[in-house]
């Protein structure tokens, strides 16, 4: 991309240059945050009134809060690569920001808002995002990127639907968190197959794998359809036959994907590793939820933690530690502490599936360990990244 300007450019703080630089940041933090504040609620050791309840309070935040604030952050990012066209920053990047931040305190203070309030300040976030990402997508009429716009909108319909089956019983909630799951899952799996073959060429000198076609679609539209049941068992009941045959044929393509993928080649390159680590539990999540549509004993509330935890956490923590530095012209060599990051992201998972089914009359203290290890993760990329994030590029260049 071409800067007309540059001097107009270096004048603009480095933190509001591109859209990862304040929401990577404010993810990390809230990542932390929002874990530490849940495990002392879950546990009693915090009494307060949270909109929603505790439990709806944590899925939401996860969902709308952390997740939602990356994909952003991502795709505003992404979208100047794309298009050639300067994307969202400085003033209309810091209001954004705080479009998402006060959405974050919203959800803390429903006594002061009221639910009405709560939901119509949380409801503002996304439907800016789509705009800021649809300017220049539109401007270059570049088609192969238009379908994020809606998914922007869908993530806002189905944030609404949330606060709406507060006053609505009819609204099956629980099928509502497992449609906005699905549908990360789904953006997580069609941005694997964009980047996994290059990412993986280039970090390891070996020749990209070539995609092929029937097994990408029968991955993502085997996903997108589960997305789609999952949104219709919102109102009316789906048999249970159906979700494990999609599942199992999801989490089988994926595997098929990540084993030509070489995931052994990357063992030396923690940048590479992480994100085939997050990869695998995105594979035996959706693999073992299909199971526990058949195995009562598999209880799914803890299972789903698989495709949460470790596919989405997991591959967030590894995109946002290989584009921050990309994008701020370092080296692509993390930090050692983030070798720790990921395998606390790996550990993570595995303790809050498979502790509180093992062990149930210990389901609090493996939580405890899941939650704690997520927060290490997090911190240890807050105190490496946020400073990158909030400085000027390396090389000097702008962005």
């Amino acid at each position: 991309m071409q800067i007309t300007d540059l001097s107009k450019e270096m004048a603009i703080p480095a933190f509001l240059r591109l859209g990862f630089r304040p929401f990577f940041s404010l993810a990390s933090l809230f990542a932390i945050f929002a874990i530490g504040f849940w495990l002392l609620v879950f546990s009693g050791h915090l009494t307060i009134q949270l909109h929603g309840g505790g439990t709806f309070w944590h899925v939401h935040e996860m969902i709308f809060g952390f997740a939602c604030a990356v994909i952003v952050g991502f795709l505003l990012t992404a979208v100047q690569t794309w298009t050639g066209q300067r994307a969202i920053n400085h003033w209309p990047l810091l209001l954004l920001a705080t479009l998402w931040l006060i959405g974050r305190l919203a959800m803390l203070l429903p006594t002061f808002l009221g639910e009405f309030g709560v939901a119509f300040f949380d409801l503002l976030f996304l439907p800016y995002a789509a705009y800021s990402l649809a300017k220049p997508i539109v401007k270059v009429k570049q088609q192969r990127n238009l379908f994020f716009i809606p998914i922007l909108m869908v993530f806002w319909l189905l944030n609404l639907g949330m606060h709406l089956s507060l006053w609505f019983e009819q609204i099956d909630l629980r099928a509502l968190y497992f449609t906005a799951v699905m549908l990360i899952t789904l953006l997580m799996s069609i941005m694997i197959g964009r980047i996994t073959p290059i990412f993986t060429a280039n970090g390891t000198n070996t020749k990209a794998v070539t995609q092929i076609k029937w097994l990408e679609n029968t991955a993502n539209i085997t996903l997108l359809t589960l997305t789609l049941c999952f949104f219709i068992s919102v109102l009316v009941p789906l048999p249970n036959t159906l979700f494990m045959l999609l599942l199992f044929i999801a989490g089988t393509t994926q595997s098929i994907r990540l084993i030509r993928y070489k995931p052994w080649i990357t063992l030396k390159t923690p940048l590479l590793w992480s994100l085939h680590a997050a990869i695998g539990f995105i594979c035996f999540g959706l693999v073992a939820l299909s199971t526990s549509y058949y195995y009562q004993q598999l209880y799914s509330n803890h299972i789903w933690h698989l495709l949460t935890i470790g596919g989405m956490g997991g591959l967030i923590l590894a995109m946002m530690s290989r584009v921050s530095l990309g994008h701020t012209g370092y080296p692509l060599v993390p930090h050692k502490l983030m070798s720790l990051a990921f395998v606390c992201l790996i550990a993570s998972p595995v303790l809050r599936a498979f502790g509180p089914l093992l062990f149930p009359q210990s389901l609090l203290t493996y939580i405890w360990l899941s939650g704690v290890v997520w927060v290490i993760a997090f911190t240890c990329f807050a105190y490496v990244y946020i400073p990158i994030l909030s400085r000027t590029r390396a090389d000097g260049r702008p962005g």
